[in-house]
Parts: C-alpha cells; sequence; structure tokens
C-alpha cells in the first residue's frame, strides 16, 4: 500500500494517520465542513471535503468516500472506530472497488455485528454465555414468558447495536412492558432495526475484554485482558491493562475462549471479545467488536505493539511474526477518556471553545487527541476531546502518573470528565479493585466533587490575590 485514506476525524484518524506516516505511506484525511481546519487534516498529506456537519451528510457518506477514494489512487481505507467501521455494506464496496479494507471481512463484521447470530456462531465452541433467548423478539406477551422463565432482573438488549442504546433493565414484571417500548424505539431510532433480545441480568458484573490479532493464515493470538467496568450511561470512561482481579489460570481461560470466538467467524485483522464476569469469577460471552477499540492504546503500552501497524500488515497480506508463547505482559497502564461532558449534571454534554487548552507532558504519559487551544468542540459529533493514558511498572504506579497527569491538563472552556477521573483514580474501591460496572450509581458522588471544586476555585482566587498584593508592594517602592 502506498496511500490510505482515514475514513474517520478527530484524534483517533490523527493517531492512525501517524502510524501510515511512519510506515512511509502516504495518508488522504475525509473531513466535514466543521473539521475543515482540524489537525488531522493538516497533518495529512492530501485531504478532501466531503460535506456538512452532520455525519449523516459527510463522515456516514460511504459511497462518496469511496468515490473520493478511487479520484484519490487510494490503496486502502481505514475506518477508524464508529461512523462506518462496523458496515459491512461499505467494507464490501470498498473491496469491490478494488481497494483495501483494513479491518476484518463483511462476512465477519455481519455475523459479529448482530448479537444473535454472534451468540450462535460461539455456543458451539462451548462458551460460556448469559441464560436468555436466542432470537430476538418484539412482542411483549413472549418477553414476560421469558423473562419469567430466566427470572427477574433480566436485561432487554437491541440485537443489532450496542453503546448502551436499546438497553434496559427490568427488576420486576410491573415495569416490563415499559421499558420493552422505550427498548424498541431507542433501537428502531438508532440502528433501524427494533428487534430485541432478553437475557438474564448479571448483577455486580464487571467488563472484562480480550484485544486479539487474527491474520490470513490461520494465527491466532489475544494480546490479554483490558478492564473496562468503570462506565456511565453504559459507556467506558476509565480502561486499564492488565485487569487486577484476573488470576494467570483464568485469563488463559478467557484468552482461549476469546480466540475461538475469532475463530468462529474466520476474523482477520484486529479486534475485541468482550466478556462480563459476575461476581463468582465467572466469564459470559457478551460480544465481538470488529474494529479498533477507543481503549486500545492500554494494550499497545503493556505488549509494545503498534495496533494499527499490525492492521495494515494483515491488511496486506503479511503473517504475524509472533506467537502466543512469545507475548508477555509488561508493567500496567491506564486510559481515561475525556469527553466535554458535565459530570455535576448527570454527565451531560458541555461543548463550547477550548479557551484554554495545555496538555500534559511527561514520560510515560500518552495522549491521543484531535484539539487545539481555541479550537470549538463541535454539536455534531462523540463530544470526547483526547484520551490521555499513562504506563507505570505496576497498577500504582500507573494511577499515580495518571493522577499527576491529570493535575497538568488544563482544559478552560468546556466542562470536562478530567475531575470524575482523578475522583475515581483516588476513591478506595477503585484502588482497591472492588469495583465493577455500578461504580458510578455506588460511589460517585457529585457534591463532593463540586465542593473540590468550589475549594480549588477558592485556593485559586486567594493566590491570585496574594501576587497582586505582592505586586503593588514592588511598585510603591521608590527606585
Amino acid at each position: 500500500m502506498k496511500k490510505i485514506l482515514i475514513a474517520n476525524r478527530g484524534e483517533i484518524a490523527l493517531r492512525i494517520m501517524k502510524t501510515i506516516k511512519r510506515m512511509g505511506i502516504r495518508t488522504v484525511a475525509v473531513y466535514s465542513t466543521a473539521d475543515r481546519d482540524a489537525p488531522h487534516v493538516k497533518f495529512a498529506d492530501e485531504a478532501v471535503h466531503i460535506g456538512d456537519n452532520p455525519s449523516n451528510k459527510s463522515y456516514l457518506l460511504g459511497d462518496k468516500i469511496i468515490e473520493k477514494a478511487v479520484q484519490m489512487q487510494v490503496d486502502g481505507i481505514h475506518p477508524g472506530y464508529g461512523f462506518l467501521s462496523e458496515n459491512e455494506t461499505f467494507s464490501k464496496a470498498v473491496e469491490d472497488n478494488g481497494m483495501t479494507f483494513i479491518g476484518p471481512g463483511h462476512k465477519a463484521i455481519r455475523m459479529m455485528g448482530d448479537k444473535l447470530a454472534a451468540k450462535d456462531a460461539v455456543k458451539k465452541y462451548n462458551i460460556p454465555m448469559v441464560p436468555g433467548i436466542d432470537k430476538a423478539i418484539t412482542e411483549v406477551a413472549e418477553a414476560k414468558k421469558v423473562a419469567e422463565k430466566i427470572g427477574y432482573p433480566v436485561l432487554i438488549k437491541a440485537a443489532a447495536g450496542g453503546g448502551g442504546k436499546g438497553m434496559r433493565i427490568v427488576n420486576s414484571p410491573s415495569t416490563l412492558e415499559e421499558q420493552m417500548e422505550r427498548a424498541i424505539s431507542e433501537a428502531l431510532s438508532a440502528f433501524g432495526d427494533g428487534s430485541v433480545f432478553i437475557e438474564k441480568y448479571v448483577t455486580s458484573p464487571r467488563h472484562i475484554e480480550f484485544q486479539i490479532l487474527a491474520d490470513n493464515f490461520g494465527n491466532v493470538v489475544h494480546l490479554f485482558e483490558r478492564e473496562c467496568s468503570i462506565q456511565r450511561r453504559h459507556q467506558k470512561v476509565i480502561e486499564e491493562a492488565p485487569s487486577c482481579i484476573l488470576s494467570p489460570e483464568l485469563r488463559n481461560k478467557m484468552g482461549e475462549a476469546a480466540i475461538k470466538v475469532a475463530e468462529s467467524c474466520d476474523y482477520r485483522g484486529a479486534g475485541t471479545v468482550e466478556f462480563l464476569m459476575d461476581a463468582e469469577m465467572n466469564f459470559y460471552f457478551l460480544e465481538m467488536n470488529t474494529r479498533l477499540q477507543v481503549e486500545h492504546p492500554v494494550t499497545e503500552f503493556i505488549t509494545g505493539l503498534d495496533l494499527v501497524e499490525e492492521q495494515i500488515k494483515i491488511a496486506r497480506g503479511e503473517q504475524l511474526t509472533f506467537q502466543q508463547k512469545d507475548l508477555k505482559i509488561d508493567g500496567h497502564a491506564v486510559e481515561l477518556r475525556v469527553y466535554a461532558e458535565d459530570s455535576l449534571n448527570d454527565f451531560l454534554p458541555n461543548v463550547g471553545v477550548l479557551n484554554t487548552y495545555e496538555i500534559p507532558k511527561g514520560d510515560n504519559i500518552r495522549l491521543d487527541d484531535g484539539y487545539e487551544q481555541g479550537m470549538e468542540i463541535p454539536i455534531y459529533y462523540d463530544p470526547m476531546i483526547s484520551k490521555l493514558i499513562t504506563y507505570g511498572k505496576d497498577r500504582e504506579e500507573a494511577i499515580q502518573a495518571m493522577i499527576g497527569a491529570i493535575d497538568q491538563y488544563r482544559i478552560e472552556g468546556v466542562e470536562t470528565t478530567l475531575p470524575f477521573g482523578k475522583f475515581v483514580l483516588e476513591h478506595e474501591a477503585f484502588r482497591a479493585g472492588k469495583f465493577d460496572t455500578h461504580f458510578v450509581s455506588s460511589h460517585f458522588d457529585a457534591d463532593i466533587l463540586r465542593k473540590v471544586k468550589d475549594d480549588e476555585a477558592r485556593l485559586a482566587a486567594l493566590l491570585a490575590l496574594k501576587l497582586y498584593q505582592q505586586e503593588q508592594k514592588v511598585l510603591k517602592i521608590p527606585g
């Protein structure tokens, strides 16, 4: 490959381009009107405008992106994550137009994109799955029968989606009908498919996922796990690798299960197999994400591998240069997703202008971002500003490095998840590894965070006053 188009924006587009350029390959950026001056556009060797600000008029226009790619004689297209990354039609169209899709084949995307089809594909491998129904339903009466059979609480989930959309927890029969209707409506709106399925709700769940790599020669390896249990609205905010609760034996068992999931759909490239783990350390297959994950940097830190480079090598037909026995965990890494959100107001988006944007620097600190000071966070896209990642020889060192990096990171003009991240990292439950996906509802107290913020503002005001008074004294001294 001599030229690759990145069908994405922001921090992930920029992160992918850095690896591509290092490999001696030319890069092509695509951009909407709102992103015309974005860093990923400036960094690329070439850039092409693809439409207006809303993603359905720009970054989701697969046919237009392919048309531009053909015109610019592109060899491959990297979709990043989100947008078209798990769109089987786009993947196939890229290949049909003589280019390489840097991701799995469209059949694997289709199979793993449908949660019920994915469960059906992996069940013959004896991989544990959460008890539930193995077909999509839309009738409330049928849902009630299923719920009574497996027992409350149950979880209603959209068959065609993820990211917390079309998902409802139901604790009793009295609320099933209402929650079912909401889940169907949300699934229809988000994915164009209102079908849902029901499974047993795992109480006190932890979300643990395994990164896999698979080449075109039948070689599949896992790159160990990521702990992704700190979430809000069923979406991850803090991830770390490795998990502090897995024994070597359980890690091997889950890793082998992840490899079997990849083999079940003849997977190629980088992918992630997600598991739920209950309080008794039983794990269950959740789903497979057929793309690069937001949290991939923590895996890169502990393995020393560049996952984007591995994706490109596999896409151009190269064989993996290592086996499972060659892979070792080295140290610990933590990632905080820095969103333009107000954690004091139920994590609602808080878009605006980055009046101050000073990034943290230092050993073992990595920042993947796509913004600069003075830029506006657009309302049209996901409000993630950056990903802050730190590394240490052990978990304690990685956490301390993250707290220090958060203290260095100055963002003014929008509220962010930086204060929330610090709250989590300093909390005794997180430090002890005794947490699950309910951390926010169980431990997060906005009033505590608000008091800390007020105290910091008061200290800053006192310091400013003291400096002002000292300056006045200097000015009054006769020369």
